[in-house]
């Protein structure tokens, strides 16, 4: 009897500490396991499992079915939008004539000059000057940097 109570009660801490982790690390799965392990405290508080191997087979089962079950949902809900996001037939390499804020102003010849292309910001070069708040269109990608010229 006492081992069932230190068992429900290790099992629901383990549980715990798995919805936590889910706090610090990305990707939404440590938290069906912690479901798995709180599944497994109330099955063992209820009676149905009393063996240690029983309790392995369940809090494996529960997490593997409430992960295939609820991974792709949680993801909707707590995944995130990412704005300006390539489309998935969209490659990196075919950014022509896609917009750019400038966010340091650019001036031919320099490697101050940033704009701000999916989120992220970039180094910039281009034949003229541009001021920063401009909206460029990029010519060019060359590694991590983008060749832009004013929209007309």
């Amino acid at each position: 009897m006492f081992w069932s109570a230190a068992a429900e009660l290790l099992w629901f801490i383990v549980g715990l500490i798995m919805l936590l982790a889910e706090l610090a690390l990305p990707g939404l799965v440590i938290i069906f396991f912690g479901i798995g392990a709180w599944i497994t405290a109330l099955a063992i508080w209820l009676g149905l499992v009393t063996s240690f191997s029983a309790q392995l087979v369940t809090f494996l089962v529960s997490s593997v079915a409430s992960l295939i079950l609820f991974r792709k949902q949680g993801m909707r809900y707590f995944g995130g939008r990412i704005s300006g996001k390539l489309a998935p037939d969209q490659s990196l390499d075919d950014i022509r004539g896609e917009k750019a804020v400038v966010v340091n102003a650019i001036k031919p010849k320099s490697l101050d000059g940033k704009v701000e292309f999916n989120g992220t910001v970039w180094a910039a070069e281009s034949d003229v000057a541009i001021a920063a708040g401009v909206v460029v269109e990029v010519v060019e990608r060359t590694n991590l940097t983008l060749k832009v010229r004013p929209l007309l």
